[in-house]
Order: C-alpha cells, then structure tokens, then sequence
C-alpha cells in the first residue's frame, strides 16, 4: 500500500554556517514518505527501521494521520555505516532542545540519541535518525537497559519490503510523553496488536511505570 505525505510548511531558517541553534527555531521538515526512507538507506547494510508514528502505520496498513517528519531508527553501533552511505548529507546532534553541527568525520555524544539530517545544500530537515542500542543480537532499551528483546523481533517489514519498528515497542518510547497523537496511536493500534505483543507492552510498562493509563486498557485485551 502506498503512504501520502504529509503537507508541510516551506518556509524554512538556513542554517548553513550556524554551529548551535534552539531546535524550535528550525522545525521546518519536508514532506518524506518511508519509501524515502528507504530510497536513501538503501545502500547500508545494517539493520535500519522506519520509526515513531510511520511505523505504527505500515503495521496497521494504512495512514492514519498525519506526520510532521520521518523517524528511522538505527543501531548506535552501525552510525558510522550510516553517516558513510549519507555522504552528500549534513547532520546535526539534537540535544535538551538544541541543534548542534555534526562534524564531518565524526560520531554523535554517547548522550546524544537523535540526529537531524538533510542533504547538502538544502533547507528543510529530511528525517530523523534515532539512535538505538543493542548488545550482540539484542536490542537493548537505551532508557532501561535491562529491557532487551532479540533484534529479530525488534524490525517487521511490510508488504513493499520497507522495515518498521514492531509495534509494542514503538508504543513502549510513546508511553512517556502521553501527547495527544500518541494516545490516538495507543487506541489506533493496540487493538491491532497480537496477544503476545499488548502482554509483552504491558509487562514492561509495569516495569518503566507501574500507573500508566494503558494498563487497563491492556489487562483488559490481554483477558479477552
């Protein structure tokens, strides 16, 4: 099925020769699909994955609303790879709400878990590149670590072939900030989900925050 994408603003500030800048001053995203996505990652060979709200979206099948930019998820260990294949690119580190330039050659902060990216040249942020953690063949959630699944079912793919995060552990990053477009994605998707998915969601909630609203709401499918 192919994916719309969203309308957005084209009004973009340069920051070409700018080192640090307030990234609410430059969230001026273009309009990517995830087969962008995979258009401009195709050539790495490490794992990769269409991520935040697009992800939820090639699981359920279809476009639910719509998205303000394009999260692709990579292992920290494979940047390197990642920044090599982007070579034409520029990259900054995002930060406690500031944008800081990548130097070319060098690899993101250990406490930097987020790169904005776009071309050369050009304006207006392509995606997002959201740096995840693993340890050997596990994934590994960067903000428990003690929360680890087997990479093989940290990634699904759908029908085109274009790789996703699985949905429980997308909504998992979702379930800190409670906005209103990840509850939407709560009850868009969970209901969707396999059994084995909301227990696995739900349990580990109990772990990172033992009050969360979906618990009910996940005890209650999960019985069904």
């Amino acid at each position: 099925m192919a994916f719309s994408s969203p309308s957005l603003s084209t009004n973009p500030i340069p920051v070409s020769t700018m080192a640090a800048v307030d990234q609410s001053e430059l969230a001026e995203w273009r309009a990517a699909s995830p087969a962008d996505g995979a258009s401009w990652l195709a050539g790495v060979s490490g794992p990769w994955w269409i991520a935040g709200g697009w992800a939820l979206d090639l699981f359920g099948g279809t476009q639910s609303r719509r998205h303000g930019d394009l999260d692709i998820g990579v292992l920290r260990r494979d940047v390197a790879q990642v920044l090599g294949t982007l070579s034409s690119w520029e990259f900054f580190e995002a930060h406690k709400g500031r944008l800081t330039r990548l130097q070319t050659g060098t690899l993101p902060k250990a406490e930097v878990n987020s790169l904005w990216c776009r071309p050369a040249g050009t304006t207006l942020w392509a995606m997002e590149l959201m740096l995840d953690a693993a340890d050997d063949d596990r994934w590994v959630f960067r903000r428990q670590p003690e929360i680890q699944r087997p990479l093989a079912t940290v990634i699904r793919w759908n029908p085109e072939g274009i790789p996703y995060l699985s949905p429980e552990i997308q909504l998992l990053y979702k379930a800190r900030s409670r906005r209103a477009k990840d509850q939407a994605d709560f009850d868009h998707i969970a209901p969707r989900m396999d059994s084995n998915a909301r227990a696995w969601l739900r349990h580990t909630l109990l772990r990172t925050d033992p009050e969360h609203e979906w618990l009910p709401s996940l005890r209650a499918q999960t019985d069904d």
